[in-house]
């Protein structure tokens, strides 16, 4: 039985140790706003926080995050300044890779709350969007650093 923490509730799940956490979250506990790209932790668009930081959930075996705190994309509030800058910037064009997106961008802001172009580039850049809306994320980005007042126009 592994237990942790799933968007401020306790879990616990009678599953392999080896499951990957993205299948556990969608399969087992329906979950299913993190999603599924490459299954190498290559793309971002399994992203998940555990204990705050943004990892690959398709790569991180169950076992890892037995006691831990583990939060999805249904765990960020809809009113959070990311996800009203992402609506705001108008990000999103097919949607898939979004949830992820946010997640990675909701770690940085945690860890540096008024990110500059590099930063962000930094932070972002091992999520992959086959929209190509890297302009309009980065600008959403600096809008919710700005508490809504506006993007950087790139």
């Amino acid at each position: 039985m592994i237990t942790f923490s799933l968007n401020g509730k306790k879990q616990s799940v009678d599953l392999s140790p080896d499951t990957p956490l993205l299948w556990v979250l969608r399969d087992h506990l329906h979950l299913t706003g993190t999603k599924f790209g490459c299954g190498e932790g290559l793309c971002g668009a399994c992203t998940v926080h555990i204990d705050g930081r943004a990892e690959r959930s398709c790569i991180t075996p169950l076992s890892e995050v037995q006691g831990k705190k583990v939060t999805t994309i249904e765990g960020i509030a809809e009113n959070h300044p990311v996800k009203k800058a992402w609506l705001a910037d108008e990000v999103s064009q097919c949607g898939y890779c979004q949830p992820g997106q946010i997640m990675s961008a909701v770690a940085l802001m945690k860890e540096k709350p008024h990110p500059t172009d590099a930063d962000i580039d930094s932070a972002m850049s091992g999520n992959l969007c086959r929209c190509g809306t890297y302009v309009r994320i980065r600008r959403a980005i600096h809008t919710a650093a700005t508490g809504g007042k506006g993007g950087k126009r790139s």
